[in-house]
């Protein structure tokens, strides 16, 4: 069984420390595999360790730094202006080979620069795209991209988000020729902006990738592609609506089953129905979106994860370095960056 190592910014976020040393405690158990590099402020971190029996495991070390990156810090001010924080330090350790992968829940625009200053992103790429596999109606997952890291992209940046969100479902959810579908106003072939037919063309043109045509905002959970590529304007409002409506739902079917005597004995009797079928629909379960496009494996965790939650940002790092992830996108890039050269030039 190969071993490997996770670097932990446990500084970033929203709840303080105690979350990712729990989640990486939770890790530690469910992966005999697996070491973890807890990078932070040794002093306020030794409290949670001692109390979560950590202190002397194994498979734990401390990478220890005064310095952690708030959320509201500026990411260009960072970039130029600060280092030696624990993001920069978790990022570091991906970047010299002492650890497989980085884990954070902090600043989402602070990781994004200095992850692909550490890293650097792969031949083609200018810049790295935030991914994430979300739930949809056939209990399965939807990978959108881009969810925010480029708010603006040409067809050329989009192109290559459906290439690597292709690579990623394929490896990830063992789905061989996954559908790729582009977000747009209509299915028909005359909607859109010049930016969005360009890319459909490209993609046309491209074995690679199965492509299927457009898809509207309505149908991005519905099962009819596997990767939904976009803008990350669009594709930020999209997934916020996605969360907020599914919260709405729940608070609304939450106080259906509460109106009265007959609804909570209804409530009772459903429930463990109830739980079982909406239970991929949680946030908690799809906690974790990957930087993808960089030389190396980072992957975001929301900013007030639980315990729950950031566990799945581990896993799924863990599983993108059991399928080399970065090194499957790369082998694919250059297949297809260099079959289009060919054609530029016949």
């Amino acid at each position: 069984m190969r071993k490997f190592t996770i670097a932990l910014d446990v500084m970033g976020g929203d709840v303080g420390p105690h979350i990712p040393i729990l989640a990486a405690k939770k890790s530690l158990q469910l992966h005999t595999n697996l070491s973890i590099l807890i990078v932070g402020n040794q002093t306020l971190l030794h409290p949670f360790l001692q109390k979560h029996n950590l202190l002397n495991h194994p498979r734990l070390h401390v990478i220890h730094t005064d310095t952690f990156i708030s959320m509201e810090d500026n990411p260009v001010y960072v970039l130029r202006h600060v280092s030696g924080t624990s993001m920069h330090l978790a990022l570091d350790l991906v970047a010299q080979g002492k650890a497989d992968a980085c884990v954070s829940a902090g600043n989402t625009g602070a990781l994004m620069l200095l992850a692909k200053q550490a890293l650097k992103t792969l031949p083609g790429i200018s810049r790295p795209a935030l991914v994430s596999g979300l739930p949809n109606n056939c209990a399965g997952h939807t990978y959108l991209l881009d969810l925010g890291a480029i708010l603006q992209c040409d067809s050329d940046t989009l192109f290559n988000f459906a290439i690597m969100g292709s690579v990623l479902c394929e490896k990830v959810e063992q789905i061989k020729s996954p559908t790729v579908a582009l977000l747009n106003v209509g299915k028909e072939n005359n909607k859109g902006n010049d930016i969005i037919k360009r890319c459909a063309d490209l993609l046309k043109q491209t074995p690679h990738v199965n492509y299927i045509g457009f898809i509207e905002a309505n149908d991005i959970f519905s099962c009819q592609a596997d990767v939904v590529v976009t803008d990350g304007f669009s594709g930020n409002v999209a997934l916020k609506s996605y969360e907020g409506m599914g919260r709405v739902y729940l608070s609304q079917l939450n106080k259906a089953l509460n109106t009265n005597f007959y609804s909570k004995l209804l409530g009772r009797l459903l429930n463990p129905i109830l739980k079982k079928q909406l239970k991929h629909l949680h946030p908690d379960m799809y906690n974790g979106a990957s930087l993808i496009g960089l030389r190396g494996i980072v992957v975001k965790s929301h900013g007030s994860a639980n315990e729950v939650a950031f566990t799945y940002a581990i896993e799924q790092a863990i599983k993108e370095i059991q399928w080399q992830i970065p090194a499957c996108v790369a082998e694919t890039l250059e297949t297809v960056l260099s079959e289009r050269d060919c054609l530029s030039h016949e």
